[in-house]
């Protein structure tokens, strides 16, 4: 039985063939780059929010009259809460 193509003739189908399995490869890479890169970006914007958020609430802890933050006064909190 003979192939359907002749081995010498194979050889530039077989190289393309190649080739375009490294372009997508490199597609691909290229696209989870640009994700990555837009995560590492976002995480960087939330990072910084959190960081405003908490120096905002720094000084309003400072302000209060020294109890753990979300106890006011009247509040025990060091008491155990009844289930």
């Amino acid at each position: 039985m003979t192939p359907a193509l002749p081995l010498d003739d194979a050889g530039p189908y077989v190289a393309a063939a190649y080739l375009v399995f490294l372009a997508l490869i490199l597609i691909y890479v290229a696209i989870m780059a640009g994700k990555l890169a837009r995560i590492a970006r976002e995480l960087g914007e939330l990072t910084e929010l959190v960081a405003r958020r908490d120096e905002r609430a720094a000084p309003a802890d400072r302000a209060g009259d020294g109890s753990p933050s979300g106890a006011g006064p009247g509040s025990h909190a060091g008491e155990a809460v009844p289930r």
